[in-house]
């Protein structure tokens, strides 16, 4: 088992653990972090059958007492209206500001249930039990949490950090190809942005033999940025590469394109943008290029730069009539980059161009 422990500037820490076999447990390791008090499990309709009778009966055997609610797996769990429901599920379980909440599943189930955890009673301690590549390598790790708006995509948030993240590399097992990939696209973002090491296992390694190495390389990346940055005024902006035409690609497919294959859609975009304007050499674009393909993730987008350029001007990411956006200079080395907001669609021309 892979132990790290990340800390932010306020005092605040706590452990990320990466292994096999972690679910069966999840009561040893929590008791270890707090004495028994009730549990509110938030699963969804595809982890829940795999996986929350084995976690929940770990927990009673540690003393917890436990309650479940399961939503729809998918994006559309990410409303307001699913909010209302899990709050109200915490309540009828009569959670105290001494009780937590643990969320079992991806992306959807850890923003859901970390942002009700933060509402709750104005805060109640949560854990994060990722399931899927995607929220191991990234999502379970910072305390970004969140809901969709009809707007946009996490317009509705706050920054709520776990008390622990307990990652069962076992999960991995029952994922598609696709789901995989999905995570791919955000292990490889961080390569791209400060990890050659980690960008080698996707561009000519053998991804599917080093899961505990990916995601402890991608988790160590990024604790170490939310460490020096925890609510995005700063550094952590960079984690957002390739996440401005990604959200507008998720809107425009009405999230028929998840969020990995969105992502490497962004990061091809940015990445054939900066090749163009001089700022990473043709080499290194042509190798992010081929990486992100190696690992079946899309690199072509479907949308007009026009269209992307007006959904993201709503992004949450846009301040006035600025918008920060990530560009690579090199293979391990991105910027932050402050642009009109006008000029957003110029960029996304550019990266939508093929290079030779």
């Amino acid at each position: 088992m892979n132990t790290q422990i990340l800390t932010t500037p306020d005092g605040e820490s706590y452990p990320i653990m990466i292994g096999s076999g972690l679910m069966n447990q999840a009561g040893e390791k929590l008791s270890e972090l707090t004495a028994p008090c009730r549990v509110m499990l938030i699963s969804d309709t595809n982890v829940a059958p795999l996986y929350m009778e084995r976690v929940v009966k770990s927990l009673e055997a540690a003393g917890f007492t436990v309650s479940t609610h399961v939503v729809n797996a998918g994006e559309e769990s990410k409303s307001v209206r699913v909010l209302g429901e899990v709050l109200e599920a915490f309540a009828e379980a009569h959670l105290t500001r001494t009780d937590l909440a643990l969320a079992l599943g991806g992306g959807v189930v850890g923003d859901l249930t970390g942002f009700a955890a933060g509402c709750y009673l104005r805060g109640i301690r949560f854990m994060q039990m990722p399931t899927t590549l995607l929220s191991a390598v990234d999502a379970s790790v910072g305390g970004k949490t969140a809901v969709n708006l009809q707007h946009g995509k996490n317009l509705a948030g706050l920054f709520h950090q776990p008390i622990a993240v307990i990652c069962d590399t076992d999960a991995l097992d029952t994922l598609t190809p696709h789901e995989l990939a999905d995570g791919a696209a955000e292990a490889i973002k961080s390569g791209i942005l400060g990890d050659e090491a980690l960008f080698a296992i996707y561009e000519s390694g053998t991804p599917s033999e080093s899961a505990e190495e990916i995601i402890s390389r991608a988790v160590a990346y990024k604790a170490n940025i939310v460490t020096q940055d925890p609510k995005e005024q700063g550094v952590r902006k960079l984690l957002n590469l390739g996440h401005t035409a990604a959200h507008a690609i998720e809107i425009l497919s009405d999230f028929g394109i998840s969020h990995g294959h969105a992502v490497a859609v962004g990061m091809a975009i940015v990445t054939r943008a900066a090749a163009k304007r001089g700022l990473l050499s043709q080499d290194a674009c042509d190798r992010i290029l081929c990486t992100l393909e190696r690992s079946s993730l899309p690199v072509a987008c479907p949308y007009t730069a026009a269209q992307m350029a007006k959904i993201a001007a709503l992004d949450k990411k846009a301040a006035a009539k600025d918008i920060t956006v990530i560009l690579p200079e090199a293979i391990g080395r991105c910027r932050i980059e402050k642009m009109p907001i006008a000029s957003l669609e110029a960029l996304f021309a550019d990266g939508l161009e093929e290079t030779a």
